[in-house]
Parts: structure tokens; sequence; C-alpha cells
């Protein structure tokens, strides 16, 4: 191939590749059935959403989507649900200063879906009813980290 044809095949290739999504890890736990399906439906829903990137390679990275959700009602616990959904991807070429804003914006808008579906899966096998995790604004939460970051760098220097 020509240095002009390769470099042409080099503009055309994505800047990013997804290489795999998988479910890394899951648990579901009910330990308070079946008495909790007799009562009222009124839950009180905790979230804890988090994001993790690691270096696989050059240019490729697994990224891992983390959620637990704690439903209870009153001092009961109706569910817990742990998801790790995972991907590979791939960013050839990637300028490394944008790598972090890659792993956590991109990578977690595109595991999002299967993170959501997974959850849909667990409630509906465990009899409970369908609960619609909202989007989720990963750009918002990578720019408040970064605020984070340089508000406790600028502390730390004074």
């Amino acid at each position: 191939m020509s240095e002009a044809n390769e470099e042409s095949a080099n503009q055309n290739k994505p800047p990013f590749t997804v290489k795999k999504i998988y479910l890394k890890d899951c648990s579901f736990e009910a330990p308070n059935t079946p008495k909790i399906f007799s009562e009222t439906w009124s839950p009180d829903v905790n979230i804890q959403l988090q994001n993790s990137g690691t270096a696989l390679g050059e240019n490729i990275f697994e990224v891992v989507l983390s959620i637990t959700i704690t439903t209870k009602l009153e001092e009961k616990t109706a569910y817990l649900i742990e998801i790790h959904q995972a991907g590979i991807f791939e960013a050839p070429g990637i300028d490394e200063k944008l790598i972090p804003k890659f792993l956590g914006t991109f990578c977690p808008y595109t595991l999002f879906p299967y993170l959501r579906q997974a959850v849909d899966d667990l409630l509906h096998k465990g009899g409970f009813p369908v609960f619609l995790l909202s989007p989720v604004d990963f750009d918002g939460i990578y720019e408040g980290q970064i605020q984070q970051q340089q508000a406790a760098t600028a502390e730390a220097t004074h």
C-alpha cells in the first residue's frame, strides 16, 4: 500500500472501536421475599453509580460501569442489585490528553443501555415492578470530577 493510500485508510478509520461488551459481575438479592410482595409498594431507592477504566494495551481499555441499587420498604430490603457492565474499547491514535474524557464519558454512554437492560432483566426475574433508570449525564459527572480535582489541587497548594 502506498503512503497516500495508507494515510487515507487511517483517516477513514473510526476514532474508536467497541471490541466487546460483556457482563463482568452481577448480583441480585431479595432477602424478604415472599412477604415483601404483600406490602404496599412505596419504595425508597438508593442508586450508586461508578465508572472505572483500565489500560489493557496500547490504546485498548477495559471500562467497567458499576451500579448498586438498594430498594427498601421502610426498613426492610426489598432487593439489592449490583451489576458490573464492562466493555473493551480501542482508540487508535487518540491524543493522550483525551483518554480520561474518552473513558469517563464516551465509554459509559456506550455501556449504559446494556446496564439498564441487565437491571430490568433481574427485576423481572425477581418478580418486582419495572424500574426505569433515568439517563445519566456522564459529561456533567466528568466535568464535576475535573472541577473537584482542580479545587483540591488549588487548596493543597495554598
